[in-house]
């Protein structure tokens, strides 16, 4: 396996490497200048499917994550819904069981990657919100082929990273194996919780690609724009914002390979992923903020690169979830602050 199976088990075809090699490698895809989009095309293969690795059948591993790592098989994730939004437990998209089979459905959106695939990593309710005993009850996880007669998938006109689609799916009648559930019936909200804490680190290490390749742009351009017959680059208005930025760049990174070590030595890392994240992206974004602010005007055309990184870097402080999601985490759970909404 390539840089798809970079975490998946050998057994699979992969390396089995932790997610310190993976935010490595994907903080230097972002950093190439490839950005979200490069990044993010491949962000799901790489450990998207920690779910399956964990919980599903080894008949269900076989089949799918051989595919996976050798990039044959792309696999798009669906939890998000237009009246749940990161408030999982509410979602209504509903997995009926018929013998053998389960007949799901609903609707989801901002579903990255569901044009371009065979398969979806889909999380439905089995049982009714108002019916489970717990509010995390009742989810039911399944990797599943997404039938283009069932499901309609349309694309979301976004400002950046059009390179991957981001979709909203319309599910009618959606027929899934039994086979294709991934662990037990009722457990998939347990599933996806396993890897919350490192799709944060993932995103904070391409924002900080991401914030690396800006300020690279940016430098560059200080050197050769000359104005009154010197480089702009010699204007501490200019210099001072970009030097700022590689201190915050570098501060980010620090906490992100501290939460990565933390994942990978069985450690509790919630805080620090969750601050590798925030931090990142703030930095990441600023570092593009300042990168097209030192290009002036030509920095809001699309001739040069700066625009794209700050379109794309401004996903990050929205996405997996918003900065201010995580502060309310830090307060509360870090804190000790009552929750704050």
């Amino acid at each position: 396996g390539g840089w798809l199976g970079i975490t998946t088990p050998e057994a699979y075809g992969g390396h089995g490497m932790g997610i310190t090699e993976a935010s490595i490698l994907l903080e230097e895809v972002a950093a190439s200048g490839a950005g979200m989009n490069g990044a993010s095309s491949m962000h799901l293969s790489i450990f998207g499917m920690h779910p399956v690795i964990v919980h599903g059948s080894e008949e269900l591993k076989q089949r799918t994550l051989p595919r996976i790592v050798d990039g044959d098989l792309h696999v798009c994730f669906g939890v998000t819904e237009p009246g749940a939004g990161l408030d999982t437990t509410k979602i209504t998209t509903f997995a009926r069981r018929e013998g053998d089979k389960y007949i799901v459905n609903g609707r989801k959106v901002w579903i990255s990657k569901a044009m371009e695939s065979e398969k979806i990593l889909l999380l439905t309710r089995t049982t009714k919100f108002e019916d489970a005993k717990k509010k995390t009850d009742g989810l039911t996880l399944f990797l599943t082929d997404l039938d283009r007669s069932k499901v309609d998938i349309r694309p979301i006109k976004k400002m950046g990273r059009n390179a991957v689609t981001s979709n909203e799916l319309f599910i009618d009648n959606l027929e899934i194996p039994v086979e294709d559930r991934v662990g037990e019936e009722g457990k998939g909200f347990k599933y996806i919780l396993d890897g919350l804490n490192p799709e944060r680190m993932l995103v904070a290490s391409e924002a900080l690609g991401i914030g690396r390749a800006a300020l690279r742009r940016g430098v560059q351009y200080a050197n050769e724009r000359e104005v009154f017959g010197r480089p702009i680059g010699m204007n501490q208005g200019l210099q001072f914002p970009l030097a700022d930025s590689l201190a915050r760049l570098d501060a980010a990174e620090l906490v992100l390979r501290k939460a990565t070590w933390l994942y990978d030595n069985g450690k509790p890392c919630a805080r620090e992923a969750n601050m590798a994240k925030y931090l990142c992206a703030d930095a990441g974004f600023q570092a593009a903020d300042r990168a097209l602010q030192t290009h002036g005007g030509m920095g809001y055309s699309e001739e040069y690169h700066v625009a794209r990184y700050f379109r794309e870097a401004r996903l990050t402080k929205i996405a997996p979830l918003s900065q201010e999601m995580v502060l309310n985490y830090l307060g509360e759970h870090v804190l000790g602050l009552p929750r704050s909404y």
